[in-house]
């Protein structure tokens, strides 16, 4: 698939998301990168180490976060989307579930939305992807995780995005999918959406995995948020392994390498 003027190649290589937020508040990295020059020069690093796409975040969506504004939200967003795409030539995703934040990060220069409702937030969203022809994450959430087959009911749930997307005239090209681990689900269904990824094949669009630094492996470790690189790999080869095409992450190099290695004991890997 093409994302910006970048072509993936999402049958045979697992490519690196990296994480830029730019909030005083996130779960793990908040008020790290939410100046300019800081948020630049973290870009400059992930991008040395490895990253694919920059996927810059401008609202908390940890748990308990609290909603800003759509005027904060772009604020905090529209100067590093443009300041990133000005310095570096890298794909740059914006964070966002909100059709004027993403109306504005595309205007700015953003060449994918990353929406962790899957265009069932704001009605308005996916014709505004739509209309732009930029590329989308569509991320599988609810508000309670009232499921009676985990796996089964996620894979509908994503059927519902992916006919909201098709009416809106989005692509299926255009589409990346994203099973939402933290996000709508319990311990346990985390678990299942991690050891079961490859159901998500049967949708037809390359799949994303989240699960950099997540509640999931702090509740399976015992470990605070900034010592869960361990955890993070061992789920990021599980989604080589599994056919993940992307994986969002905090730790560029640690999961580039893990990558490498997987993919050459797998044989595979980005021509």
């Amino acid at each position: 698939m093409t994302i910006g003027n970048k072509v993936f190649d999402t049958a045979n290589h697992t490519y690196i998301m990296g994480i830029l937020n730019v909030t005083p508040d996130s779960f793990s990295d908040g008020g790290r990168w939410n100046e300019s020059d800081a948020a630049l020069r973290h870009t400059e690093d992930m991008i040395g180490e490895g990253a694919d796409i920059i996927d810059i975040g401008g609202e908390s969506t940890r748990p308990g976060h609290v909603q800003i504004t759509e005027e904060e939200e772009i604020r905090r967003v529209v100067p590093v989307i443009e300041a990133v795409k000005a310095r570096f030539d890298v794909p740059v995703s914006v964070d966002t579930y909100k059709s004027a934040v993403a109306r504005a990060a595309l205007e700015a220069g953003a060449d994918l939305v990353n929406d962790i409702w899957g265009l069932k937030y704001d009605p308005e969203l996916a014709g505004v992807i739509a209309a732009s022809g930029a590329a989308c994450c569509l991320m599988h959430n609810r508000n309670q995780p009232d499921y009676k087959d985990f796996m089964t009911d996620m894979c509908s749930d994503l059927r519902d995005t992916l006919a909201i997307a098709e009416k809106a005239g989005i692509s299926m090209e255009k589409i990346i999918l994203d099973p939402g681990v933290g996000f709508g689900k319990t311990y346990e269904n985390n678990l299942e959406a991690i050891r079961c990824l490859e159901r998500l094949h049967e949708l037809a669009c390359p799949v994303l995995l989240g699960t950099s630094r997540k509640s999931v492996i702090g509740l399976a470790l015992d470990l605070p948020a900034d010592e869960r690189v361990e955890g993070t790999l061992a789920t990021t080869v599980l989604g080589v392994m599994k056919g993940a095409a992307f994986v969002r992450v905090h730790d560029i190099k640690e999961n580039a390498r893990v990558i490498q290695m997987t993919e050459a004991i797998l044989g595979r890997g980005a021509e």
